[in-house]
């Protein structure tokens, strides 16, 4: 492409759509159709260039124009109830839904890494000593040792909140840092899971692994599958930066970027519920058993919800993108 004739050419179409986009609402009908027809031509044209003769500054100009002009011709749009009931209903859901083969092999392989782990420590007595000194093992896993205070250290409403802000921010952070080749979040759940793993082998080796699992599996069902769905995700964000498929990479990675990005505003509601679980029922006077049922429950509940409403979701087509006109236009590229 020789880009000065291009330019020379096309200039002054996109002058006259700068024109008519300075008019604003005294535009006439036949002037509104011209603005529409310009805003398509230029909108290939920026395609063209990004393809064929990038140009930094040219295309920036251009880029600025195409937007001004979507802007333009698809008016703006203000958020309703209605969009976050939909994204509760369908798209948080179905978002979930369409990355389960990433998310549960992720539990699988880290529930099993964390009872191998969990396994080595409590059958090996240097390992633990490695850990801590004895008297300070004694003083985590003892009747009444940390591990059990730890759930009752504070007042429940300030407990709840901390637990939700440190689970959504390691959630978030799954989902965000995913794009930098998975790396940080294979990071982020290695320790999740070492911590995990390193309760149920100091507990075991002190015969008390029933209380240990007792205090954590109220709130833990929940929250693990949140911090497995937000890994899963993130690993598939990752990948998509190394494999895109059929699209351009930057196609790609900004529809899983929206995704996931959604997916944090949906996961840090389920971790309140968790947070919650953790703050006022995993420290109560209740029975062992009861304290399970209402976490089995909650577990239960986020899965239909997801398998129910996200399968439904999923199946009529809803990826857990935002809708069609609140995107980036994707541009046609050039053969």
């Amino acid at each position: 492409m020789d880009l000065d004739v291009f330019v020379t050419t096309h200039r002054i179409e996109w002058d006259r759509l700068d024109h008519l986009l300075h008019r604003g609402r005294s535009l006439t009908g036949e002037e509104a159709d011209e603005l529409v027809a310009l805003y398509q031509r230029t909108a290939t044209h920026l395609s063209l260039i990004q393809s064929g003769a990038p140009d930094p500054l040219l295309t920036a100009r251009l880029t600025q124009l195409v937007a001004r002009a979507r802007s333009t011709v698809t008016g703006t749009r203000r958020s309703s109830w209605s969009d976050a009931a939909r994204f509760l209903t369908a798209s948080f859901p179905a978002a979930v839904y369409r990355s389960r083969h990433w998310w549960i092999p992720t539990a699988v392989l880290s529930t099993l890494l964390a009872a191998v782990i969990g396994w080595w420590i409590g059958t090996h007595p240097e390992v633990q000593a490695s850990i801590a000194a004895p008297d300070d093992l004694r003083a985590l896993t003892r009747p009444g040792g940390q591990y059990e205070t730890y759930y009752s250290s504070h007042p429940a409403a300030s407990f709840a909140a901390q637990v939700w802000t440190n689970n959504a921010q390691a959630a978030a952070m799954c989902l965000v840092l995913g794009a930098f080749l998975c790396i940080p979040v294979i990071w982020i759940l290695f320790v999740n899971v070492l911590n995990l793993a390193v309760g149920i082998g100091l507990m075991s080796s002190a015969g008390r692994l029933d209380t240990f699992l007792g205090l954590v599996l109220p709130h833990g069902l929940l929250e693990l599958t949140a911090v497995f769905v937000a890994a899963g995700t993130g690993l598939r964000l990752g990948w998509t930066v190394i494999d895109p498929g059929p699209r351009t990479r930057r196609a790609a990675l900004a529809q899983q970027g929206r995704a996931a990005i959604g997916m944090a505003i949906g996961l840090a509601l389920v971790l309140f519920v968790s947070g919650a679980i953790e703050g006022f029922v995993t420290p109560s006077g209740l029975p062992t058993w009861a304290r399970i049922t209402i976490g089995v429950v909650a577990e239960l509940a986020f899965l239909a919800y997801v398998y129910v409403l996200g399968g439904r979701a999923a199946r009529a087509g809803d990826t857990g993108d935002v809708e069609a006109g609140e995107r980036s236009a994707e541009l046609p590229t050039a053969a």
